[in-house]
């Protein structure tokens, strides 16, 4: 059975976002793994299965539900985004989200790792360390996406952006 969010041991019916007991086989040893490294100070082992803590993150993340609003066959809000900032701030996230991209990349017939990748220019051009364009003549433009105008896109005294001056000019 599964633990529900108020103590009682129940089966649910399983949400799309559900993990299968392939993707459990694998993301199980890290978890277990994380939570013998991480014990909690009180000695409470939890109410709830991670597979389920799991499980509540993918539901939330699949159909962007807030928090607050999870089903009430899944953990709470409290248990659930308690584990999710703990494996977001350490990079259990990112090592459980590379687990599975993998399964799936495998069980697709493709090779675990993309051998391609494509990006736009706009993503290229306002990346961080990416140099302002030159126009013909050699003067400063603008990145994409950014504002031109006096002091070179920037607003400065008197200067507002994004705002429109008096009588809508």
């Amino acid at each position: 059975g599964l633990l529900c969010w108020d103590g009682r041991v129940t089966e649910r019916k399983p949400y799309p976002s559900d993990l299968t007991d392939a993707e459990w086989a694998l993301i199980e040893p890290v978890l277990t793994a994380w939570k013998a490294a991480h014990p909690s100070v009180s000695g409470h082992e939890g109410n709830y299965e991670l597979r389920e803590i799991v499980n509540a993150i993918r539901y939330q993340g699949r159909t962007g539900v807030q928090w607050d609003f999870l089903p009430h066959d899944l953990p709470p809000k409290s248990a659930t985004y308690y584990y999710f900032g703990k494996w977001r701030d350490d990079g259990t996230d990112k090592t459980i989200h590379d687990l599975l991209r993998w399964h799936l990349r495998e069980r697709k017939k493709r090779l675990a790792d993309p051998s391609l990748v494509v990006l736009d220019t706009q993503s290229v051009h306002v990346a961080a360390g990416v140099p302002r364009l030159h126009d013909r003549q050699g003067r400063r433009q603008a990145r994409a996406g950014q504002e031109t105008g006096p002091g070179g896109g920037r607003a400065g005294p008197g200067h507002r952006r994004g705002r429109p001056g008096r009588l809508g000019s």
